[in-house]
């Protein structure tokens, strides 16, 4: 099977760079798409110096749920490999521990737990809400619809929310020395509480808070 990479971006700039380094000429990935969500920064200039990558760029910030929907639809692999665009530490054996559960049929989505995933989530050995995955291009197929009216941030307990209903394996898979900053460090305290209150209304409009409960006791249970 064949697998595309895709790569939701905004204002990275700082951060892109290691990250494709990382995901270009990885052996197990065919085609790496980035999206760049709008950004009022020089994410596009930094992506357009790696020709290897194809970039996508959207003229507004339509959030991640709507950027990813834009590579689902240009991806062209069998299986989708998603990962955030701002991930310190990344290294090409991370993502191969990642892709190799889906690509050998052990599970049918694998999801990374990182090394600064909140202690709750280490704790359960489940970051339900992490962006790091691997699964068939077909286990979204038909939902293309419901995608694009998801909030900005709906797309992950979307997905979840999918795992459930077909009772999907999940491999989960620990990803030592890798780290997502924190917003606070990216935007600034202030700019950084408000982004995650943000994210958590988003989330919480996508799937009331009662299910995200239950999406976590189902995904911890169907894990392989």
């Amino acid at each position: 099977m064949t697998l595309t990479c895709l790569i939701p971006a905004y204002n990275e700039e700082a951060r892109i760079a290691a990250v494709l380094a990382a995901v270009l000429g990885h052996p197990l990935i065919d085609e790496v798409l980035v999206i760049d969500d709008g950004s009022r920064d020089a994410t596009s200039a930094v992506v357009a110096r790696h020709p290897a990558a194809r970039l996508i760029t959207l003229t507004l910030n339509g959030g991640k749920t709507a950027a990813l929907a834009r590579g689902l639809a240009e991806a062209q692999g069998d299986l989708i490999l998603l990962v955030d665009a701002d991930l310190v530490g990344l290294s090409p054996d991370h993502l191969t521990a990642l892709i190799t559960p889906v690509r050998d049929g052990h599970a049918d989505i694998s999801i990374s737990l990182r090394d600064n995933a909140p202690f709750p989530w280490r704790w359960i050995g489940l970051d339900y809400i992490s962006g790091e995955r691997v699964l068939k291009k077909s286990f979204l197929s038909g939902h293309e619809a419901t995608l694009r009216t998801l909030p900005k941030f709906g797309f992950e307990v979307f997905l979840n929310s999918l795992i459930v209903a077909q009772n999907s394996r999940i491999a989960v898979t620990r990803w030592p020395g890798v780290i997502s900053p924190l917003k606070s460090a990216k935007y600034g305290l202030w700019a950084g509480v408000k982004a995650d209150a943000k994210m958590m209304s988003d989330l919480f409009r996508a799937v009331p808070p009662l299910g995200l409960l239950r999406q976590i006791q189902n995904m911890r249970r169907q894990r392989v």
